[in-house]
């Protein structure tokens, strides 16, 4: 007799909502997504998105892992030390945009950050457990004065481009931004501070 019900293995539907669940935080921010418009994009009933994650914070929490180490990535964009450092965060930053996945997820987070204190304090982790703790290590005064001026500088860079929509930003290359904003990051890191 055959068995019924479902087959065994992964169906690839838990994937297939995170994929759905990015592309509607990165749209919309977490205010504008609703679980029944991800469930829709899924092609998921949306009580699968329930039994999968229980509610749209947690769904919005898991959408939200980025996929990079940011403790291991600061680490190495300092190792090279503080010569060229502005310029290899901007070709980081830059690459991460390029990405589409990365890109849903920061934009996700971005879009949300200004409604949903969950978003905000997974902005500032970002800063607070990657960049900062790295820039201690050059040993430049006043470190968390500049992260936080060069986390600043990037993510105004991405409301600005990719959320606002501001043409100029959005119509530049991406080598146009590295050329244009590495000496103002390399100049936050050593300029003398006031």
């Amino acid at each position: 007799m055959a068995r019924s019900g479902r087959r065994p293995g992964r169906t690839g539907t838990r994937d297939r909502i995170l994929v759905s669940a990015r592309a509607a935080f990165g749209e919309s921010g977490f205010e504008g997504a609703t679980v029944r418009g991800i469930a829709r994009a899924a092609g998921v009933d949306p009580a699968l998105v329930h039994h999968y994650f229980g509610s749209k914070e947690q769904l919005f929490v898991a959408s939200i892992e980025l996929p990079f180490d940011p403790q291991h990535l600061a680490a190495l964009l300092v190792r090279g030390g503080l010569d060229g450092l502005g310029e290899r965060m901007m070709r980081f930053a830059v690459s991460i945009w390029g990405q589409p996945r990365s890109l849903q997820v920061l934009l996700g987070i971005a879009r949300s950050a200004t409604s949903d204190p969950r978003a905000a304090e997974a902005l500032r982790g970002i800063l607070e457990s990657s960049l900062l703790p790295a820039i201690r290590e050059l040993g430049v005064d006043q470190p968390e004065l500049r992260a936080s001026l060069i986390w600043s500088q990037v993510v105004g860079l991405v409301f600005g481009r990719f959320v606002v929509g501001v043409t100029p930003l959005t119509a530049a290359a991406p080598e146009q931004l590295v050329a244009a904003v590495a000496p103002i990051l390399q100049l936050t890191l050593t300029a003398p501070m006031p």
